[in-house]
């Protein structure tokens, strides 16, 4: 944070989309949010999170020739804090699904009116993850041929952090109930994500509800 203000940084090959984005989030949020700056190219993303301390980066999809998917894996990969909020000007929600498993916390699409991107930033540094319903929808389609059986194929310590980690709680809020480190919590998150079949905590979540585990483990801590 700087003077109290999340940091946000943006990349995009558009260098007047970024301008104007960077305007806005100054017009309409500038109390908690402030622009460290911003790059037009994949390869310069790492380095632009690190020089500015990066809570947030802004990644757009279509980043020749790098890619937006690679360089949210190479963000998250320097900078595991920094929440990425992926952006594309498509449709194609195969893309919008491989930048969450190259762990995007959150994927909204550019053809939004650009001043909707404040509340999903607020909810991103809040630990909240954000995704289009047409996504979440297909992932859930997705999950309901794989649901089946899995909570039969589990022991009751997975399926009570496999609860937790569908109700959006973050490593440390999963570590305290279960009375393990941090550092352990993680290790058994990247476990049950494994034997769930799941590349990251959306899929996880959404495999919980075609599985009824919301339902049936509604007291889980």
């Amino acid at each position: 944070m700087r003077d109290g203000r999340h940091v946000v940084v943006i990349v995009d090959d558009h260098a007047l989309f970024a301008e104007g984005l960077a305007l806005l989030l100054e017009a309409r949020a500038g109390d908690g949010f402030v622009v460290g700056g911003s790059v037009t190219s994949g390869e310069d993303a790492v380095a632009l999170v690190g020089k500015h301390a990066a809570d947030i980066a802004i990644v757009d999809l279509a980043l020749p020739p790098l890619g937006g998917v690679e360089t949210i894996r190479r963000v998250k990969a320097a900078y595991p804090g920094t929440r990425v909020l992926a952006l594309s000007g498509t449709e194609d929600l195969e893309l919008a699904a491989a930048a969450l498993r190259a762990g995007a916390d959150g994927y909204l699409g550019k053809s939004a009116d650009p001043q909707v991107l404040v509340a999903p930033l607020l909810a991103l540094v809040a630990g909240v993850r954000v995704v289009r319903a047409e996504l979440l929808d297909a992932l859930l389609v997705a999950a309901d041929r794989t649901a089946d059986g899995l909570l039969d194929r589990l022991g009751e310590r997975d399926v009570e952090l496999w609860a937790m980690l569908a109700r959006g709680l973050e490593t440390s809020e999963i570590a305290r109930p279960l009375l393990v480190s941090e550092r352990t919590a993680k290790r058994m998150i990247a476990s049950l994500l494994h034997k769930l079949g799941a590349a990251n905590r959306i899929e996880a979540a959404a495999l919980a509800g075609r599985a009824g585990l919301l339902d049936e483990h509604r007291d889980v801590p």
